[in-house]
């Protein structure tokens, strides 16, 4: 197992972004992507990239005497890493904290709202197995397996 992700402020999390979708990436190649949203000098992308080698989470290869960087965590990790950070210091590890900012400051769509309530079924159904109780059906109620 290796060490969790280090972490990363607003633009390295950018600069994720950019080498996630592209596999890898120059550092010109990183500050035209950023630039297409928000304008960034190429001194600064070089900059947070130094930053970011130095806390692990990217490396690079010299290809003709060019960089070319690529991210050592997958994106999965580093969100994981992300919101449990954002839980613990901005929510003070309240699950009910984060979600309810969420659910009052966003506009949650049918699709999104009907997979949240997939989620916490499932995740109901997982507590209880794990307490010993009897999964249940759909409608609330005990299932019962006929033979």
């Amino acid at each position: 197992m290796h060490a969790p992700p280090p972490r990363l402020g607003k633009m390295q999390l950018q600069i994720m972004q950019v080498l996630w979708d592209r596999g890898e990436a120059t550092a010109r190649q990183i500050t035209e992507e950023l630039c297409r949203t928000t304008p960034i000098a190429h001194s600064t992308v070089q900059t947070l990239l130094r930053k970011m080698e130095a806390k692990g989470a990217i490396t690079h290869d010299a290809s003709e005497r060019i960089f070319v960087f690529r991210p050592l965590y997958p994106r999965h990790e580093v969100n994981g890493s992300v919101a449990q950070d954002i839980l613990k210091r901005v929510f003070g590890g309240s699950v009910y904290g984060l979600v309810s900012h969420l659910f009052k400051s966003e506009t949650i769509s049918a699709d999104e709202m009907r997979r949240l309530r997939e989620l916490i079924e499932e995740s109901e159904r997982r507590a209880a197995e794990a307490n010993g109780a009897q999964p249940r059906d759909e409608d609330g109620t005990e299932s019962v397996e006929t033979e």
